[in-house]
């Protein structure tokens, strides 16, 4: 949160820190950040130290009085030795003095988010569910409530959406969690093999049965089942599946004698089950038996605001895979691109997507030209969208910005895309006032 009676200076603060990949809120005085912090919580906060009404330093100092331990930064325009002593008693984290260079304040609020790891992060990352839009809020707040309970759960949503994540949050947060968790792929076993997995059989119930065997339910035994791709079983087995969920217990292929189970089961799908019951490819009361408490899990497009925190959260990984000896960084410009990418295949394509990048990218950051081609083309396409409009009205200025922003600064590729020569964009830019990207 960035809070600054000076409405210029908080908003380019703001837009500066969103350039490089964090979510930013904003308040103009202390009672309106105070507001912000009851509806959620924050990684840092960057204080104007002179505010009408309550001033930044009794801002921090109420803060920390009320036990709200956030990291904050004192931004001032007043730089002497008592305001900088002033403010750090006050409990402030750090002191910046105005104006100071954009790589400086980026430096001070990384370095402060490595030395401070923020409660809200540890919350956003519970189980490894990374998000603070309020579609993934929604779904943490979900598992939250169904997680203590036994109830069958549901779980839908595209794939790559992170449904077995989901379902594994749901165990870990249960009282089974010292159970087992046993995930089962159902569109990936055969039809004729899936009822001897989950079920198990007795000896000489089918060719190669030599000897009895236990299924995976009762593996599941005090734990959790995970059922993915629920759609895709067949009807005998869904018959099956309903008598364990309506008696507690499995009979093995080939037996009569029924064993008792004690096991909570997770499905998912990314089918709409009500359109396969309509065709009569999915039985409805055993969907009213899974659909106890279902979760939707939102697709990618619609949250891009967590991108960042995604991003974030698996550049570490990916950089260990890629054998890097550094850390896995990512550029503003390649995380805008990222953000403005669809992503069709979810969570799922976005890793794919980063491990052919920072492979791309050797030792160094990843830029935009390490993303697949796939990912920059999108961005291709909406800048010429956006700019060809501006041009058919004669807007001139909203053309070349919007050129400018697609080429990453670089004269030569704006005006490529703008159909005309480099020396004509320049000129043009004097003309309309524009300034030149820096080294060009």
């Amino acid at each position: 949160m960035v809070v600054d009676d000076d409405r210029a200076f908080r908003l380019s603060t703001a837009a500066l820190l969103r350039a490089d990949g964090y979510l930013v809120d904003e308040a103009e005085h202390a009672e309106a950040a105070r507001q912000l912090l009851q509806q959620q919580d924050y990684q840092l906060m960057l204080v104007d130290f002179r505010m009408p009404g309550l001033d930044g330093v009794r801002f921090v100092e109420s803060l920390r009085v009320w036990g709200e331990g956030v990291p904050v930064l004192m931004i001032s325009g007043f730089g002497t030795i008592d305001t900088a002593v002033h403010a750090l008693r006050s409990g402030t984290d750090d002191y910046l003095q105005k104006p100071f260079e954009p790589d400086v304040l980026l430096a001070r609020v990384s370095a402060l988010l490595s030395e401070h790891p923020s409660a809200a992060m540890s919350a956003d990352s519970a189980h490894g569910i990374i998000g603070r839009s309020t579609a993934m809020r929604a779904v943490q707040d979900a598992i939250a409530r169904v997680a203590p309970t036994d109830a069958t759960t549901l779980i839908l949503g595209e794939t790559g959406t992170g449904k077995e994540l989901v379902a594994r949050a749901v165990h870990r947060g249960s009282t089974r969690a010292n159970g087992p968790f046993i995930p089962v792929n159902c569109a990936a076993i055969a039809e004729g093999v899936l009822e001897s997995e989950l079920f198990g059989h007795v000896r000489g119930a089918f060719t190669g049965a030599v000897r009895d065997r236990a299924g995976l339910f009762e593996a599941a035994d005090k734990g959790t089942i995970f059922l993915d791709e629920i759609g895709e079983m067949s009807p005998t087995t869904q018959q099956r599946l309903l008598r364990v969920l309506q008696e507690r217990e499995v009979t093995r292929v080939g037996d009569t004698r029924p064993t008792p189970v004690d096991v909570r089961v997770v499905a998912a799908t990314h089918r709409d089950l009500r359109a396969l019951i309509a065709a009569s490819r999915f039985r409805e009361d055993l969907y009213y038996r899974l659909n106890v408490f279902p979760i939707a899990l939102p697709p990618l497009r619609e949250r891009t605001d967590d991108l960042p925190l995604l991003v974030e959260a698996l550049l570490p990984r990916i950089g260990e895979r890629a054998g890097r000896r550094s850390a896995l960084g990512c550029s503003p410009f390649a995380l805008r691109v990222i953000r403005k990418y669809h992503w069709p295949g979810n969570v799922r394509e976005l890793i794919s997507a980063l491990e052919q990048a920072a492979i791309n990218a050797g030792d160094g950051r990843i830029e935009a030209q390490h993303l697949p081609a796939a990912v920059r083309e999108a961005r291709t396409e909406q800048a010429e969208a956006r700019y060809r409009a501006p041009r058919a009205l004669d807007d001139e200025r909203a053309a070349i910005a919007a050129a400018l922003e697609q080429s990453g600064g670089s004269l030569s590729r704006g005006a490529q895309l703008l159909g005309m020569g480099r020396t004509t964009l320049w000129r043009k830019m004097r003309t309309l006032g524009i300034e030149p990207p820096e080294g060009e």
